[in-house]
């Protein structure tokens, strides 16, 4: 999202669905070029297809209803997605004999803050194809209606990330939010009602990102210029790599990591520095083992500097929830949510339907407080880039991957300090995307235990929800 809001806005409108099959053909036909051209995307390979395939052919009977459940790592996901849908699904249901009525294409959810830094454009498109917008840090009673006639009664199955947003990491999971499970129940119960028999299943879909070549060398440059912008002198970058693999070699590889640590170190001191005396916050001190005579080990390290990175971002979500008045209650995910709502509800405001009906001094006023909300909802935005960060998820697999997505995400903070966007990433490197279909999950199969109390539905909903967690993260490949 954009950080130069300051002005008061009209309040969000629901965006509806409005399916045109005119809109989804040019779409699958421009795809492979806009992959080609805006992205470092040169080659998507799926596994298992025949079951997603399965799922198209029994939905098209009337015998299931289905939702997909994709892996978030990157904003090119849905690209990746629809690659798949549009392109694998057919190509392997002809493969099996399998005649499938065409489009092959699915309903989706996304984030309603997307066209706010995306475009207007962006929203026309996404109505066009079938997706339906959700408010994230509220009950979005309208967006959920939405999402729960498509899942039901949509012409095609639908499609939604359970991380509700990026996190960057190949190899970690966000924990994933509970609207995902619960709207396979509504789905149940719907059909249900409708005397329907049709199953309902969630089917998981992994995604992971790997490099075609290693990009040491453009990761040495851009560690170089994140070390130059946070004030560090930048170290030689000379390095050796093994001939038979291309690899770092352990010396190498010590060296970049040690730079990463000290960049990590670094822009934490500084920015524990900037809460501490502009926001007059306390942070807890390190405890250090003094009794010890040997060096600090690097996992040591690596533990301290993830609870100072936990300590600085909860401080920095007290900065905004203490503007907005909030309780700091939940995850950081989920105060990061209610913060973002709470933002929205500053700027985006019901009384500003009719402009013209609002003095000059209104209307200045309205300005003020959309641009001081903006601004609170900069230390969200910060605390949002690093909600999956472990502190020791390079050093336990020092892949170039994992070098990279750090790297990456170093990058994210700086340039939102900075001022500037974090949505045109440098490109290290060119990549190969590899999908993964899983195995459905019944929500049938578990509806009588939903339906027989409220305690025993959100149970259901909890399970159902660890289910998919551990299904997905089932999914996840680790190479290196």
């Amino acid at each position: 999202m954009s950080d130069l809001i300051n002005q008061a806005q009209p309040p969000l409108e629901f965006i509806p669905p409005d399916f045109n099959p005119f809109v989804l053909r040019a779409a699958q036909q421009l795809l492979p070029i806009w992959i080609r051209r805006h992205t470092a995307i040169t080659q998507i390979q799926a596994d298992n297809v025949e079951v997603l395939v399965d799922l198209y052919r029994q939905f098209q009977e009337g015998k299931v209803r289905f939702l997909i459940a994709f892996r978030h790592p990157k904003v090119d996901d849905p690209l990746c997605m629809t690659h798949l849908l549009w392109k694998l699904v057919p190509q392997v249901a002809r493969q099996q004999g399998i005649a499938l009525k065409r489009p092959i294409h699915a309903h989706f959810i996304y984030d309603r803050g997307i066209p706010l830094w995306a475009g207007s454009k962006m929203s026309w498109l996404y109505s066009r194809l079938g997706g339906t917008p959700i408010h994230r840090g509220k009950a979005d009673w309208m967006g959920l209606r939405s999402a729960r006639d498509l899942f039901a009664n949509g012409r095609f199955p639908i499609a939604a990330s359970p991380e509700g947003a990026t996190n960057g990491h190949n190899e970690i999971i966000s924990p994933l939010e509970p609207g995902i499970a619960q709207l396979g129940f509504w789905c149940a119960e719907d059909l249900l009602k409708a005397e329907r028999s049709e199953q309902v299943w969630i089917l998981p879909i992994g995604i992971q990102y790997r490099y075609v070549e290693a990009p040491w060398k453009a990761i040495e440059k851009l560690l170089g210029e994140l070390e130059a912008a946070s004030g560090l002198p930048v170290e030689d970058g000379s390095f050796e790599l093994t001939p038979s693999t291309q690899n770092l070699t352990p010396k190498a590889q010590d060296s970049l990591y040690r730079r990463l640590y000290r960049l990590s170190d670094r822009l934490l001191s500084l920015m524990e520095e900037f809460y501490t005396r502009f926001y007059h916050q306390t942070l807890p001190a390190v405890v250090q083992d003094t009794t010890s005579q040997q060096p600090e080990s690097a996992s040591h390290l690596n533990k301290e500097l993830a609870v100072r990175l936990h300590a600085l971002l909860n401080v920095a979500l007290h900065v905004a929830e203490d503007y907005f008045d909030l309780p700091p209650k939940g995850s950081l995910i989920d105060r990061c949510r209610r913060l973002e709502q709470a933002g929205w509800n500053y700027i985006y405001r019901e009384e500003f339907k009719n402009v013209k009906a609002i003095s000059p001094l209104e209307r200045g006023l309205g300005d003020r407080i959309a641009e001081e909300a903006n601004l609170k909802m900069w230390h969200m935005r910060l605390v949002e880039t690093f909600v999956a960060v472990t502190g020791h998820y390079v050093i336990e697999n020092p892949t170039v991957e994992r070098f990279a997505e750090t790297t990456l995400l170093l990058w994210d903070m700086v340039t939102r300090i900075k001022g500037s966007s974090p949505f045109q990433r440098p490109q290290l490197g060119k990549q190969r995307v590899q999908m993964t279909v899983g195995q459905p999950l019944s929500v049938s199969q578990r509806y009588p235990v939903y339906q027989a109390s409220r305690q025993n539905a959100r149970q259901a909903v909890a399970d159902l929800t660890q289910d998919l967690q551990k299904a997905l993260e089932n999914l996840i490949s680790s190479e290196g």
